[in-house]
């Protein structure tokens, strides 16, 4: 691709911030709908968590398959098609006339935003070749996370208060029409420099680990564990599968190579944690401001920015760092401030008191500000530039896959935990046990951020590359022979 002018560099910037704010807008959105869907469509608890992981789980199992197949037939081109089928599935999640068609129409949803985030962070990885720049421009990314995060429940709750929880779905409309024009207009088209092959196996073997493993997490509550073991030994069946298959293959969906990086291991198990953490504290917030303390969706919303705002200040902070100093310190500063945030709720049940309360949401805003700047970062930086969909869409399935799981889980302790002829008195307890499962996942983003942002992990970081470059110069080598 040749080199564009810093304007131009900054519209492409731009358009692919207005993809991720429709998808991440989508999410926030949709949490402060959940008590009015839940009234509206009789939704259970488990019903709730398919309307978020319905959306999460597609997301995830397809993000790879869509950054591979942009390198492959052009990132321009997946990304306007993803865009289409995006705004197709929110026309069609508006007019959803029951739950069961609402959780479908999710899914289209899904299927058009795997071929957004990690194409648009392909786009820009491509885009901004030099590492400063890019680290700014991906702060820039992570701020956009913090928008939707800060405008999401305020827009959320005018919308529901307005006009209902259908209108939530008609915001994307406007936006992603604007962006299909804009990228037919000024992005240019970009592929890898050799085709890769597609991975139906691979991809099938995602797919089933996946599902299984959240459908069990969701459906145990509520069914017999004879009903759920199957779902595990699937899941556990469909692993084993990937790791025997996928090194076997020379253009792998999941080219485990990468994992050879400690830098970018750690930043997969970081964005799975730091995502289950954010999951699991929308979906506990949501449920206990509006059924618990009885207020509406809009104030619902007002009480969140306190973690919403610090989510939009610390993202361009967090990228500047990272682009600065490397991600070591914004690592560490997200995963103390959600730990700390975590135990506010798990021992000091920080719902209980308005002071705490808020205290916990601008902790947590803190961290999950910092947190997304060194994933993102970590995870594109030190690979071949011709694979930087690939190793993006590990990323973004490293997010997606810790939301599903951190709503799956929290959402399952919770129901296991109340009952709904007291769920008022009985929801701070229930709770607990997720917030103390928020706790760890803050913990482990504090851990591990220390343990691969040093010398050795970035010495890793260097063979890894070293090696995947030298692959794939043998495997050009082989094709040319």
């Amino acid at each position: 691709m040749p080199e564009l002018s810093h304007r131009r560099r900054m519209l492409v910037l731009a358009i692919c911030c207005m993809s991720l704010l429709i998808v991440s807008l989508d999410n926030t959105v949709l949490n402060v709908a959940l008590p009015s869907m839940q009234q509206d469509l009789h939704a259970s608890t488990s019903g709730l968590q398919w309307t978020i992981d319905a959306y999460t789980l597609v997301l995830a199992s397809l993000l790879m398959l869509a950054g591979s197949t942009a390198d492959r037939i052009g990132r321009k081109r997946v990304f306007m098609a993803g865009l289409v089928v995006f705004t197709l599935g929110s026309v069609l999640c508006s007019l959803a006339p029951n739950l069961e068609a609402l959780i479908a129409f999710r899914m289209v949803q899904a299927v058009g935003g795997s071929m957004l985030n990690p194409v648009a962070m392909s786009i820009i990885t491509n885009t901004f070749t030099d590492p400063r720049e890019r680290a700014r421009a991906i702060g820039v990314w992570g701020a956009v996370v913090g928008i939707s995060m800060a405008a999401g429940p305020l827009v959320g709750g005018l919308l529901v208060e307005s006009v209902g929880w259908r209108s939530i779905f008609w915001i994307n409309l406007p936006v992603g029409l604007a962006a299909l024009l804009l990228t037919l207009r000024f992005v240019p088209e970009s592929r890898a420099g050799r085709a890769r092959r597609p991975d139906p196996v691979g991809q099938l073997l995602v797919i089933a680990l996946f599902g299984s493993l959240t459908y069990a997490i969701i459906e145990a509550p509520t069914t017999p564990f004879a009903s759920t073991a199957p779902l595990v030994v699937v899941a556990l069946a469909a692993l084993t599968g990937l790791l025997l298959y996928e090194p076997r293959r020379a253009e792998p969906l999941i080219d485990l190579r990468f994992f050879r990086s400690a830098p970018f291991s750690g930043a997969t198990v970081i964005a799975i944690s730091a995502f289950a953490a954010l999951g699991g504290f929308l979906f506990l917030s949501t449920l206990y401001l509006q059924n618990v303390r009885g207020l509406t969706a809009l104030e619902a919303g007002l009480w969140m920015l306190p973690m919403a705002a610090p989510t939009f200040l610390c993202a361009p902070l967090s990228g500047r760092l990272v682009g600065t100093r490397g991600p070591r310190l914004p690592l560490l500063i997200a995963g103390g401030a959600m730990t700390a945030s975590g135990l506010l709720f798990a021992a000091f049940d920080a719902e209980t008191s308005d002071l705490t309360l808020v205290a916990g949401y601008v902790l947590f805003g803190i961290g999950f500000g910092f947190v997304n700047a060194p994933i993102t970062n970590t995870a594109v930086s030190g690979m071949p530039r011709a694979q930087a969909g690939v190793a993006a869409a590990v990323a973004s399935t490293s997010r997606q896959l810790g939301q599903t799981l951190g709503v799956a889980v929290v959402g399952a302790v919770l129901a296991a935990g109340v009952g709904a002829s007291s769920y008022r008195e009985m929801f701070v307890q229930a709770a607990r046990p997720g917030w103390w499962i928020l706790t760890v996942c803050g913990a482990a983003v504090l851990t591990l951020g220390a343990l691969t942002s040093g010398r050795w992990a970035r010495r890793t970081a260097e063979r890894a590359a070293e090696k995947l470059e030298s692959a794939k110069a043998r495997e050009a080598a082989d094709v040319r022979a």
